[in-house]
């Protein structure tokens, strides 16, 4: 029997996930769940054949120095942004994702952030919980917004772009969306999603989604120009990437009531958040948690496992992102 291959995983996971690699390979394991900086995981990488990454640890040329052995990055998200693709392809290294796994769990945390920043809920469990409350109703008091019968402008319109638009349905809104490519005439009816400019969204939309994959190319895709033509009722919502959004640019708008609200769960530079946000009462803030649940992280973690297993047997993973590879 040969030797055993060496796996490491970057991050705390599920114990049944470190089980199931174990039945397999080597493996060290990240149980204190303390972030490596980049100097450490290149060094933990040395003698390495597989690593299981988050989306929070970054895989570039210096940590690809130290992998003598590495055949395969396994990451633990949807985004590869962490992830430099070209460096890995160069060293014939395979990088692979978990696509399809968390687009709904998402989704519903993408309409739980609109729904408390449209309805004020922050505001009101801040209110009710420091005895504020001091008379049990007052017509005009935290009035809010309605979401039935809004507009919702959602830029990106893939999977979870998609899950996003269905759940407008039961709210009877109007769908705007923006994308690279039109959806098929089927899907559009489906969703019953209008595709426009990203101006004429921005202008029109009582709530928008700002949902794309982070790269350069879209590095505040939403700064001070877009919320500008943003109606002053509007709330934004990223559930997307932190960088997407320009977040002075929104914690001044935001300051200056020039839109009425924000959802947020990235930031740049996290887990830092811009302290303009924090004294904010309109904008609603989550700690990058749109995969969170059990169900979904561990599907997460069991696809990536796959990912691995696969590539470190020889196969072709199902999830393989740089496709020259296989």
């Amino acid at each position: 029997m040969g030797e055993r291959k060496k796996v490491l995983v970057a991050r705390q996971v599920f114990p049944e996930v470190v089980e199931a690699l174990r039945a397999r390979f080597e493996v060290e394991h990240n149980d204190e769940d303390r972030p490596w900086p980049p100097e450490e995981l290149a060094r933990r990488l040395r003698g390495v054949d597989g690593l299981l990454s988050s989306v929070m640890d970054r895989v570039d040329e210096t940590v690809l120095a130290g992998g003598d052995r590495l055949t395969v990055v396994s990451n633990i998200a949807v985004g590869t942004n962490n992830i430099d693709i070209p460096a890995c392809t160069k060293r014939g290294v395979k990088v692979t994702n978990t696509p399809g796994v968390l687009d709904d769990t998402t989704a519903d945390l993408t309409w739980a952030l609109l729904m408390a920043a449209a309805r004020r809920i922050a505001e009101g469990d801040a209110l009710v919980r420091r005895g504020g409350w001091d008379i049990a109703f007052r017509m005009q008091d935290r009035l809010g917004a309605d979401v039935h019968h809004a507009t919702l402008g959602i830029i990106g319109m893939g999977r979870i772009g998609q899950a996003i638009a269905k759940r407008a349905g039961g709210f009877d809104m109007r769908v705007l969306y923006h994308n690279r490519n039109r959806l098929p005439e089927a899907d559009e009816k489906r969703l019953n999603a209008t595709l426009v400019d990203r101006d004429r969204l921005l202008a029109e939309s009582d709530f928008v989604v700002v949902m794309v994959p982070y790269s350069p190319a879209v590095h505040h895709l939403i700064g001070a120009a877009e919320i500008a033509k943003m109606k002053p009722t509007a709330i934004l919502v990223n559930t997307a990437r932190g960088g997407v959004v320009d977040d002075a640019a929104l914690v001044a708008a935001l300051r200056e009531r020039r839109i009425a609200g924000a959802g947020l769960d990235v930031f740049e530079g996290e887990p830092k958040v811009n302290p303009g946000y924090l004294d904010l009462p309109n904008a609603v803030l989550t700690p990058h948690v749109g995969s969170a649940t059990r169900a979904t992280r561990l599907r997460m973690c069991e696809t990536a496992v796959a990912n691995l297993v696969a590539a470190l047997e020889g196969r072709v993973p199902p999830n393989l992102v740089n496709r020259e590879l296989a």
